[in-house]
């Protein structure tokens, strides 16, 4: 995601000193709200959940609070389903927007009056109520936590297309370990491994009837069962203005913080180094130098003297064996830097950055795979058991998301 959409994300890190690491975790500010509607079979109020991306998650319902109303007597027409079918569409009553970088979020409907929040470039949001001015027409939004005013002429709205095309379809691992399968039979051959609370991108739900979506991954595209995973529907949201002022000021914080780790572990790393040696060793005999140095740069010279090593589900030895999260977490760890053993978890540590301002030691986060940016277009990863620890071209797939930590 690029710089000036993902400075729409609104999330809490919390970072903690101790000694000689620093320890980075993110919550997402979450609602437990969906789309109700009434049953067309029994009368009864139930509720759907959904998934609105930002960096943090939110519930579609949070955005179509005032803009969807569902009346009782269409949803009990013939004791049909069509209705309810059509309340559970996640893009349904969507409006995006379509801007350079962002639209300002105003308290009311005047270019002159405050503004309570940004709307980035293909942001969803919904409609509750249109104003006519005297500088045109005004749209009352909510996006997120946001809800204001914008100029009709930012947004697209009822494009269900668009609002596919600007969405990501997510299947999030509900079990300890989730198979990744060539063809949608339990019969096929496993083709990937992922940990409870990962998550892949869904590109084909043609045979979901079935019990499988088909799914992007590491080794590529494979199908996986439904009965073990959720499928949710992602959007990027608005971001406020108090939220913004203190998401960039811990932002600042939390960079500090991990420079000053990182300092203090290369340095506890070369006084351990002088007393023995200058480089340790491994069960196979090869020699590996400690870190040095505080930047993303650093990161990287560190983690390539390991290409070669072995892939390893599960694992994080950066010598015996690590699969791609391992890698990255261990890498970090050697300069006092926490990390969660979880690719999809990635993508919400340090802060966003886009492609072109992409630099040595971003992490980059893919649907169900993680590495780090080596510069020059390459990303140092630990791959697949086939080739354990190595460098591929950082495009090798689609990007999901690009984090800095220093």
């Amino acid at each position: 995601m690029k710089l000036n959409l993902t400075r729409a994300v609104s999330y809490t890190i919390a970072a903690c000193v101790v000694v000689s690491s620093i320890s980075l975790t993110s919550d997402a500010a979450s609602a437990t709200s969906g789309v109700s509607a009434l049953s067309s079979a029994t009368g009864v109020l139930e509720t759907t959940n959904y998934t609105a991306f930002a960096g943090a998650q939110l519930t579609v319902n949070d955005m179509l609070a005032n803009a969807t109303v569902i009346a009782a007597d269409t949803q009990l027409a013939d004791n049909g389903a069509d209705a309810v079918a059509a309340a559970e569409n996640p893009y349904a009553n969507i409006a995006i927007a379509q801007v350079d970088n962002y639209v300002y979020i105003r308290e009311t409907a005047s270019a002159e009056s405050e503004y309570v929040g940004k709307l980035y470039n293909n942001s969803a949001a919904t409609v509750s109520d249109t104003v006519e001015a005297e500088d045109g027409t005004w749209l009352l939004i909510t996006s997120g936590d946001v809800t204001g005013y914008v100029k009709s002429e930012y947004v697209v709205q009822n494009n269900e297309e668009l609002a596919k095309q600007v969405s990501k379809r997510l299947a999030t691992v509900t079990t300890t370990t989730l198979h990744v399968r060539e063809s949608a039979s339990t019969d096929s051959a496993v083709i990937d491994l992922l940990p409870i609370g990962d998550d892949l991108v869904v590109i084909d739900e043609s045979d979901i009837d079935s019990g499988w979506v088909k799914v992007t991954c590491n080794e590529g595209e494979g199908y996986v069962s439904t009965d073990y995973v959720d499928i949710s529907t992602d959007f990027t949201v608005a971001e406020s203005k108090a939220a913004e002022q203190a998401r960039l000021a811990k932002e600042e914080a939390e960079r500090k913080a991990a420079e000053e780790a990182a300092k203090k572990a290369t340095a506890a790393a070369a006084k351990s180094s002088s007393k023995s040696s200058s480089s340790s060793s491994s069960s196979s005999g090869k020699s590996y130098s400690a870190p040095s140095g505080s930047g993303g740069g650093s990161v990287v010279n560190y983690g390539s003297q390991f290409v070669g090593n072995p892939y390893v589900y599960g694992g994080s030895s950066l010598t015996n064996g690590t699969d791609c999260s391992g890698f990255v977490m261990s890498c970090y760890s050697a300069f006092g830097v926490s990390l969660p053993h979880s690719s999809s978890s990635m993508r919400s540590v340090g802060y966003g950055v886009s492609y072109d301002d992409m630099q040595p030691g971003d992490i980059v986060c893919y649907s169900g795979h993680v590495g780090i940016y080596a510069g020059n277009g390459t990303l140092l990863h630990a791959s697949n058991k086939r080739t354990g620890i190595t460098y591929s071209n950082v495009n090798y797939k689609k990007i999901l998301a690009i984090r800095r930590i220093f």
